[in-house]
């Protein structure tokens, strides 16, 4: 939006890159952390991750499709390496000490390089559906659709990477049930939570940077 002023716009763009970065670190632990939800199997990542759609599809909707994507492609990376770190240092949940980190750990790096392969293949669907559909009148469309698309292809991409013939007995077997249970909490925490709070963000940015009330 030409409203927005340059430093306005790098101060958006460092701050997403900021939050992109501190959710994905945090899910990648509570991922590590299984719960039981109504007699399913799922994680505590379920409940961070939503996070991250919420912030891409405000960031198209406010800045466009090419500062969403230098976001991810700023992100990735980063979010490899401490990824891998945070996870060494307290897989399963427990504090592991800083000595961890003296042994590759091949377990926490497969996590890792899942996290990394699928928040780029769900961020960049993400970002192509709620591009195609920001323009329709009905301003929910877009971010429905593409958390819906977005949470489906990052969740079982990451799951399968990370699980299938797992080092981890439990997360062997049971990751297709936890990804199933996962994508629908991620679902109903989007929908129910996320997309009314999107429309609420969103204006109330619109109202304090281009002093716009309607949305865009």
């Amino acid at each position: 939006m030409s409203a927005f002023s340059p430093a306005a716009r790098r101060g958006a763009l460092a701050g997403l890159i900021a939050f992109h970065i501190l959710i994905i670190i945090a899910s990648n632990y509570l991922v590590q952390l299984p719960m039981t939800l109504f007699g399913w199997q799922t994680t505590w990542g379920a409940f961070s991750f939503p996070f991250i759609f919420l912030a891409t599809d405000l960031t198209v909707r406010l800045l466009g499709k090419g500062p969403a994507r230098l976001v991810i492609a700023r992100v990735m990376l980063p979010v490899l390496a401490v990824s891998y770190v945070v996870s060494v240092l307290f897989q399963e949940g427990a504090f592991r000490g800083v000595g961890a980190l003296a042994e590759f750990n091949t377990f926490v790096a497969r996590i890792s390089l899942a996290s990394f392969l699928a928040y780029a293949l769900g961020q960049i669907l993400d970002i192509q559906v709620f591009d195609r559909l920001r323009k329709l009148a009905q301003w929910w469309i877009a971010p429905v659709v593409s958390t819906i698309a977005g949470n489906l292809l990052d969740t079982f991409a990451f799951f399968s990477i990370a699980f299938w013939r797992s080092d981890n007995p439990f997360m062997a077997e049971h990751w297709v049930e936890i990804a199933t249970v996962d994508y629908g909490v991620k679902l109903a925490v989007s929908l129910i939570l996320f997309v009314p709070l999107y429309g609420v963000l969103l204006n109330a940015i619109l109202k304090r940077l281009t002093a716009r009330p309607a949305l865009a």
